[in-house]
């Protein structure tokens, strides 16, 4: 046997220049071949240990000829002082033969299909024409979803900022006065809150965090994606969201509390395939809730898209067995 393999390192990911709009629709258009099908995609896997929570997530498509799975591991605060607290690799199948194609690192991929994941449901979900976007928590997944939505929404103009980390903030305010908007800088969070049409939380998991974002303030037409599953949100005031949604039900039921738990008095009723399938209720005026932790097929999605520009720009590192 002679078989090779391609290595896409970070690097390699971000010279491929995936756009926003390329990474949104691949997410829709898997999300909509799972809704017939035609994508198989499994609830996550994990295992947690006192140090790292180690995750799985495996799925496949015939139409893409591939087969994928996103080894991920989120070490403690403790164990990652200094270095990444997490870390992906993303390993690629034909779908056929099962020889192995492509290994590609997973967080840069993460990054791209998280933010295409809320713009995805954005699409749907938000006000047709959001004037502000409030950032709450200022890392790399704040940069990915600033570039996503200002591409979904040119008729953003206020990006409102809130971070434990001066710096971090003022990094994005730096990334959205390139994209010519207006950056405010903020430790009040009930004022972002208020001030915004659309909120992205991204809020890591910490062995001390509380709770903090009131949903009972915001406007009566605005978007909540919580990257974080819904931690920073807290729990007595999501009853007042007309419409909670995630990415998979198959994967979650609710959101999570601050210990990461799953919030027994509320549950989705709807996701990603009712979205995409046409067979969700829409609302013009409505407080909507888009809370998520990663469904396989969204990785699978961006790995697929990132393998084909990979080909086509000859990108990577080919690599014996």
């Amino acid at each position: 046997m002679n078989e090779k393999l391609i290595y896409l390192s970070g690097e390699d990911v971000k010279n491929l220049r995936i756009s926003s709009r390329q990474a949104r629709d691949a997410i829709l258009a898997t999300f909509r071949d799972y809704a017939v099908g035609k994508v198989v995609g499994l609830p996550k896997l994990s295992i947690d240990t006192p140090s790292s929570l180690f995750s799985s997530l495996s799925s496949s498509s015939q139409a893409y000829g591939i087969a994928a799975t996103k080894w991920i591991a989120v070490a403690s605060e403790k164990e990652g002082i200094g270095r990444a607290r997490v870390n992906g690799l993303i390993c690629v199948s034909d779908y056929t033969s099962g020889s192995p194609v492509a290994v590609l690192d997973g967080n840069s991929i993460t990054l791209i299909r998280t933010a295409a994941t809320s713009t995805a449901a954005a699409n749907y979900l938000a006000p047709k024409m959001p004037e502000s976007i409030g950032l709450v928590g200022c890392g790399l997944q704040a940069l990915s979803h600033l570039d996503a939505f200002v591409d979904l929404y040119p008729s953003l103009r206020k990006v409102y900022l809130y971070s434990r980390s001066r710096g971090s903030a003022e990094s994005v305010a730096v990334a959205a006065a390139e994209k010519r908007r207006e950056p405010i800088i903020t430790k009040d969070s009930d004022m972002l809150v208020s001030k915004c049409d659309i909120v992205i939380s991204t809020i890591p998991s910490a062995p001390d965090l509380e709770s903090f974002l009131d949903a009972r303030l915001l406007q009566s037409s605005s978007f909540v994606s919580a990257v974080d599953g819904g931690r920073s949100w807290r729990s007595d005031s999501l009853t007042s969201f007309d419409r909670l949604i995630t990415d998979s039900l198959e994967q979650s039921g609710s959101p999570v509390d601050a210990a990461s738990r799953p919030v027994k008095h509320i549950v989705f009723s709807e996701d990603l395939r009712h979205l995409t399938s046409g067979s969700s209720e829409s609302s013009l005026r409505s407080k909507t809730l888009f809370a998520f932790r990663g469904f396989a097929i969204a990785d699978l999605a961006i790995a697929d898209l990132a393998l084909r520009q990979a080909r086509a720009l000859g990108v990577g590192t080919t690599l014996p067995r």
